[in-house]
């Protein structure tokens, strides 16, 4: 595996972490559904997008700090919320919470992570947000948001492109969908992995550790798969959506959104914010990509909402081009999930420290060293 020290990119954590990672969680994290075109298309439409530079201009001085709803990050950049974290490593929820407090960035915990949100919020308090799956049970959904905001998270996130299971075609064959199963020749190949085998070993098998106290007494980590497995996915509405508006106090996000007449029923709903998101070509395979719906959206709702994106970010010059078309934040996932795989939390440092680079410099290439000045201005980007 590549030391920490020359890695220079997201793709070299990328290859780090199928080093490390047998095949069965290798292919969860990396893999799409059906035939994974929307996670190639994601990434062409990223490249198709050009900058037009501008120079003779000081950049010694670059400021990337970003305000939403009245509280100010370092950067235009968080960490998506990714489910099922454990199984890469354990204590990865954790890790990638306590590198994004370190760097002044927001988190979000996924509602299928492998840590609690009481947990996130200790290590990264004013950090961290909670990404809900909403449960079959309406009680279970709701005491989940009482504790989201027992702890002090300010932010909720609504995944709501996921109304049904996925074919991911990947997790099929190798049996990785709640509870897994493991058969003999993926566990012949997981010991070809010893250091990821011993960690394993040591900590135990990963759980939907959010779910535990509702899936019985005593029940270890197949029992609480199985009943989040009944629980998810439940279709939501735009009724139910109410319920959980006036459930919760604090900023509300809807997580999936990629139709600007969604994004117009998001404001008559009192949504706070949108993350323009096909979850990383993980849903619909024949999905347009969020980057080419973001300037419609931005048109639709003009400033009314806070209007973010995902799904396919490699670059520091993707956020600018992100930033340009209209975004006011942006989210990465697989790049901070190959991070901390690696390296557990010095990988999640280095992920976060990388991208922020390449901010600084694509900034300064463009001749615009503040952030705020990229915002909107779709000169900066070709399209064509």
């Amino acid at each position: 595996m590549i030391k920490l020290s020359r890695v220079y990119n997201t793709e070299d954590l990328r290859r780090a972490a199928q080093s490390y990672l047998p095949r069965l969680v290798w292919d969860y994290i990396t893999g799409g559904v059906d035939d994974e075109v929307a996670l190639d298309y994601n990434r062409e439409v990223w490249d198709s997008l050009k900058l037009v530079p501008r120079y003779l201009v000081d950049v010694a001085e670059p400021d990337t700090r970003t305000t939403l709803w009245g509280h100010t990050w370092n950067s235009c950049f968080g960490i998506a919320p990714m489910g099922l974290q454990g199984f890469a490593r354990p204590g990865a929820d954790v890790m990638l919470a306590a590198a994004a407090a370190r760097h002044g960035i927001p988190y979000v915990l996924s509602g299928a992570g492998t840590a609690t949100v009481e947990a996130i919020s200790r290590q990264a308090p004013g950090h961290a947000w909670f990404q809900v799956y909403v449960a079959r049970e309406p009680a279970v959904t709701l005491d989940q948001l009482k504790r989201a905001r027992d702890s002090g998270v300010g932010v909720l996130v609504v995944t709501v492109d996921a109304p049904v299971h996925s074919k991911r075609e990947r997790d099929l064959r190798n049996g990785f969908v709640p509870p897994p199963r493991i058969r003999w020749p993926l566990l012949l190949e997981m010991l070809r992995h010893p250091r990821w085998c011993m960690s394993m070993l040591r900590h135990g098998m990963p759980r939907f550790e959010n779910w535990a106290p509702y899936a019985g007494e005593g029940a270890d980590a197949r029992a609480i798969a199985a009943y989040f497995s009944r629980q998810i996915p439940f279709t939501q509405t735009w009724q139910s959506l109410d319920v959980l508006r006036q459930a919760w106090p604090g900023k509300l996000v809807l997580k999936g959104i990629l139709d600007p007449a969604d994004a117009l029923r998001a404001v008559d709903a009192g949504v706070d914010g949108i993350i323009i998101s096909n979850h990383g070509g993980r849903v619909l395979d024949a999905a347009v990509a969020p980057i080419q719906q973001l300037p419609l959206m931005r048109a639709a709702v003009g400033d009314r909402l806070v209007l973010m994106l995902d799904s396919g970010l490699r670059r520091g010059s993707d956020m600018v081009k992100a930033l340009a078309l209209g975004a006011d934040f942006v989210w990465i996932g697989r790049p901070a999930f190959y991070g901390v795989a690696a390296y557990a939390e010095a990988g999640a440092d280095r992920v976060i420290s990388l991208l922020q680079e390449e901010l600084n410099l694509t900034l300064a290439q463009m001749g615009r060293p503040q952030i705020a000045s990229v915002l909107g201005d779709t000169s900066l980007v070709v399209t064509r």
